[in-house]
């Protein structure tokens, strides 16, 4: 026998509390590293992030005055002027785009929910679509620009609108395919027996029960688009006058109005385009805000 070993010379193992309360020390200092960490990257975030909205506010809100949404853009080295332009350039390419983008994504959307789900076109459309999704727009712009820019020997809304209508089709087909899926089964097979055809239950049922989740999708689509600079400088470029009805020729929009006038040597132009960023960032957290109130009463019912 052993005399060394005290298995052999008592007969009994080891006491595994030791080790277990080693295990335990390491595992609490473990979580308290990590506790740590991630408050200090959160501060760090929150820190960032609230410096660049605090610079936003004090810069933009110098340059806030009526004639900010009554006067056309001026020219350089001129006092005064507006974004008025700027903002219906905007809103008009933004509507043209939303309204293109919102049948299509709608569409497909039902499609990869209800009638493709599983089938291998429907994986194709969805790696498709998650590509797109996560495409840089400066991609969708540089496309368009080929297909319409060219083309037509000038700068249009009409293919701003477009680009922007890209942008925005995956977020809608993504949110649709969600929210529809999350649709219960019964619902549907209630409506099919009935005698409903399909798409009468889709149109009747399954849109109306989605409905408030589609349109937080739409929404979303909308934020996504609104404050887009690169694709607007290959497609509708910019313009200091108002523009023509028929969009054709370079089209005053804010997103691009804010990258020339800040990198303009002029304080008129740099004020203005203080301004413009915070009104985009007001109207986009606007939306955000709009889209979290419609998911919260959904979930509410």
């Amino acid at each position: 026998m052993d005399a060394t070993n005290p298995i052999a010379t008592t007969g009994q193992t080891p006491d595994p509390a030791p080790r277990a309360s080693r295990v335990r020390s390491g595992r609490r200092v473990a979580d308290r590293i990590l506790i740590v960490a991630s408050t200090l990257a959160t501060l760090l975030g929150i820190i960032v992030l609230g410096s660049i909205l605090l610079m936003l506010i004090i810069e933009g809100v110098k340059g806030f005055t009526p004639a900010l949404f009554t006067a056309p853009t001026p020219g350089p080295g001129s006092e005064g002027g507006g974004i008025a332009n700027a903002i219906l350039g905007s809103l008009i390419m933004t509507f043209i785009g939303i309204v293109i983008a919102t049948p299509i994504g709608l569409m497909a959307g039902t499609f990869l929910a209800e009638y493709g789900k599983t089938s291998k076109i429907a994986d194709v459309i969805r790696f498709l679509n998650d590509v797109l999704l996560s495409a840089p727009s400066i991609l969708i712009g540089l496309f368009v620009y080929t297909l319409m820019v060219r083309p037509m020997g000038t700068y249009s809304g009409w293919a701003g609108a477009v680009a922007l209508a890209i942008i925005a089709v995956p977020v809608i087909v993504r949110t649709t395919e969600d929210m529809l899926r999350l649709v219960p089964s019964p619902m549907r097979e209630a409506g099919a027996a009935l005698g409903a055809p399909r798409s009468l239950v889709i149109r009747a049922i399954t849109w109306r029960a989605a409905s408030a989740g589609i349109v937080t999708g739409i929404i979303l689509a909308l934020a996504r688009i609104a404050g887009e600079t690169a694709p607007l400088l290959f497609t509708a470029l910019n313009n200091n006058s108002w523009f023509n009805a028929n969009l054709l020729g370079g089209v005053p929009n804010l997103p691009v109005m804010i990258y020339q006038f800040a990198l303009s040597p002029y304080p008129n132009w740099q004020s203005l385009a203080w301004a413009g960023a915070l009104l985009i960032t007001v109207t986009i957290l606007a939306l955000s805000v709009t889209a979290r109130f419609v998911i919260k009463e959904q979930r509410q019912r």
